[in-house]
């Protein structure tokens, strides 16, 4: 049965869009409650902050209606090219660029921004799906990891030299879409061992972190050849070279850290890091917004001070809170009754598309699904957990919260190309 020419409404999966909904319209008052003052407070003024977002949002109706129009083939067959265009854009930004705040992300558009790195996650994403469906690909070939990790490489190298590596970072979420496809796990091992020997030696010094690896290294064989005695020392026996060569390499990223983290990263990025590994404290330099912002969720309470009522938001404590410490707001004026309902919110919108996903016939659909869940998740995860000061400030938005257009475009992008995608299943036989 074919789909319903006449109606681009048909098929298409309901929940996901209440649930994006109820996220712009929550993260708009939010947005409100940021910006407007006591002397200036008209909700269609669209010179303003508040009133910019609206146009966004209103903008925002067109974009779903277009993509909604199109046919799901156009998506898997022009994914190449979308991601080439992508790509191509991002170079751009190095002769025709905006710089704002040190950073060329941006092209001016009169008096507006555009960030071309909010729509390469979606170009990415479709590119991914095209490659891991197509019926040749097998992630047992190495050959074949290199060809997914370029894909990822390309707009990471590019975001990166902007310099934005938090937006960089993102393209990190392709990992899970990748080990639910068939990558073997040891790709997330060497990664968790990775950070956390990183971390280790910044806490405790190239000659700290080592003795910690021995022990943990000494203790997990012994507890295995207690349960496998014969079979660990055949293992051993056989595998040795291999095991060494592995000691080696490690000790030799644990000795590169500190000249990493010290001529590589930047001071505000080591500054950071110390902060949040306890190693200096510093509530007015650089980690002063995010102890603004976690004095300002703990103000709000259990039930919050109320809309429009958040002493802290009104007198601008939190540097930037509309756009990266947006959660502060929702923490002071909603309390934790509204937070967690935010957090509800989310969680919903990435079990749902997970859901959806897993009931797609076609492996394009079912792979594109995952790859905007991992975009979700990340955003998620990091910028909440950088505004409450579990992780360092990277400084990525929260999906429809945040202020701005490119990100709200680029998030409506990611989620209606899926339910287009999914609405063209309930139409296949």
């Amino acid at each position: 049965m074919q789909r319903e020419k006449n109606n681009i409404f048909s098929g298409i999966d309901w929940w996901l869009v209440l649930i994006y909904c109820l996220l712009v319209f929550f993260g708009w008052i939010n947005i409100y409650a940021a910006t407007s003052t006591e002397d200036h407070f008209e909700i269609f003024d669209f010179g303003v902050t508040y009133g910019k977002q609206l146009i966004w949002i209103g903008f925002s109706l067109p974009i779903i209606i277009v993509i909604l129009f199109i046919e799901t083939r156009f998506y898997e067959r022009f994914a190449s090219i979308f991601y080439l265009l992508s790509i191509l854009s991002l170079i751009g930004l190095f002769v025709f660029g905006k710089n704002i705040n040190g950073a060329k992300s941006w092209y001016a558009i009169g008096s507006s921004t555009l960030q071309p790195s909010e729509f390469a996650k979606a170009f990415t994403a479709l590119a991914v799906a095209k490659l891991l469906s197509d019926k040749q690909f097998d992630f047992k070939p190495f050959k074949n990891h290199v060809k997914a990790f370029l894909i990822l490489f390309a707009p990471a190298f590019l975001i990166t030299l902007q310099p934005d590596p938090g937006s960089a970072l993102v393209y990190f979420s392709f990992l899970f879409v990748f080990y639910r496809e068939g990558l073997p796990i040891y790709y997330f091992v060497i990664g968790f061992l990775s950070i956390v020997l990183f971390l280790f030696t910044l806490l405790f010094g190239n000659y700290g972190a080592i003795p910690i690896m021995i022990y943990v290294t000494i203790t997990f064989f012994s507890i295995a050849s207690i349960y496998m005695t014969v079979y660990y020392r055949k293992v051993f026996k056989r595998n040795w070279p291999k095991i060494t060569t592995i000691f080696f390499i490690v000790c030799s990223f644990i000795f590169s850290t500190n000249f990493i983290f010290n001529n590589v990263f930047k001071e505000r990025h080591r500054n950071r890091f110390n902060i949040i590994l306890g190693k200096t404290t510093d509530t007015k330099g650089i980690g002063y917004n995010t102890n603004q912002a976690i004095k300002t969720i703990a103000s709000g309470g259990f039930n919050g001070k109320g809309y429009l009522d958040g002493d802290r938001t009104q007198g601008n404590f939190v540097p930037e809170q509309e756009t990266d410490y947006i959660f502060s707001v929702v923490g002071e004026e909603w309390g934790f009754l509204g937070s967690a309902f935010v957090v509800f919110l989310f969680i919903a919108l990435m079990l749902r598309i997970i859901h959806v996903a897993e009931r797609q016939k076609s492996t394009f659909s079912r792979v594109y699904g995952y790859s905007i869940a991992a975009i979700f998740f990340f955003h998620f995860m990091v910028n909440i957990g950088m505004v409450i000061g579990l992780i360092p400030t990277i400084g990525i938005p929260l999906p429809f919260f945040s202020y701005g257009g490119s990100s709200l475009w680029g998030f409506t992008l990611l989620l209606f190309i899926f339910i287009r995608l999914d609405a063209n299943r309930s139409y296949e036989w």
